[in-house]
């Protein structure tokens, strides 16, 4: 017998918002991730954001096949926050649920993440994901979920990952993310919980978070001169605000590089 869903959760739509570039090695199993899931009422809308490989055609072929995979294709290159903009402003849901053309989700996340909202009746959730070697190979490094974190709390750390968020938009409202070429995931998180809105954390494992070398978010230098950025440039705090963040963001940094040098002596 399969899963049984409530009435009210059977017509509840879930947006998946997918931006894709060059994602022709992982997009794919990707997509498997959404279709396998146990909750059913779902859209996955693919941005593709001008990608020189095979995407557009892996995406295509899935389309043809589910009617609820749909593919929209940028006309110029415009990063990760115009094709998520457009993804959300194609999207039909009341809840938007986030997976990266390259990460992937286990078959319960959107129905016990659904569920735990539902049941909360909560605006804004997120889970724990576990990280995973380029070729799928799970490593032992799993987020934390705490009960709930607001505005100041991810000024000094963020512990939110884009992967496990899922957001109602009844409560919520259509805000857009800031178009800068990363960090817009975390600016879109600031700019919700400014509105007074708490991000409620779900400790369940339920997403697989891929670690591609060379990728925009790998570089500790150039992500600690981004958090920088939205500090000043985003949030337009004062050089004093921003220096007592920053300190928050890089003593946290700092202690999660020497638990993973520990770690990694002692394996």
């Amino acid at each position: 017998m399969g899963i049984q869903h409530t009435e009210q959760e059977k017509n509840l739509l879930i947006s998946v918002i997918t931006p894709a570039y060059n994602a022709e090695e992982f997009i794919g199993e990707t997509i498997e991730s959404v279709i396998n899931q146990t909750y059913s009422n779902w859209e996955m809308i693919i941005v593709d954001d001008c990608s020189s490989d095979k995407t557009v055609e892996h995406v295509k072929r899935y389309s043809m096949q589910d009617e609820r995979i749909k593919l929209v294709e940028l006309e110029e290159n415009s990063g990760s926050a115009i094709a998520r903009n457009k993804a959300m402003e194609e999207a039909r849901g009341q809840y938007i649920a986030f997976l990266d053309s390259d990460d992937l989700w286990f078959p319960e996340k959107l129905e016990n993440q659904l569920r735990f909202m539902q049941q909360k009746d909560i605006a804004f959730s997120f889970t724990k994901y576990v990280r995973m070697e380029e070729d799928g190979t799970l490593k032992n490094t799993v987020s934390k979920a705490p009960e709930s974190v607001g505005y100041t709390d991810l000024l000094k750390h963020c512990v939110i990952g884009c992967l496990t968020v899922m957001i109602d938009r009844e409560k919520v409202g259509h805000p857009k993310m800031v178009n800068i070429r990363t960090r817009q995931d975390y600016a879109y998180w600031l700019t919700i919980t400014k509105k007074g809105f708490r991000a409620y954390g779900l400790p369940e494992v339920l997403s697989k978070y891929r670690s591609v070398q060379n990728s925009i978010s790998s570089n500790k230098i150039k992500a600690a001169k981004r958090q920088w950025y939205v500090y000043r440039k985003v949030e337009k705090k004062n050089i004093f605000q921003s220096l007592w963040y920053f300190l928050h963001y890089s003593s946290k940094g700092l202690k999660n590089l020497i638990k993973f040098k520990l770690s990694a002596r002692n394996s």
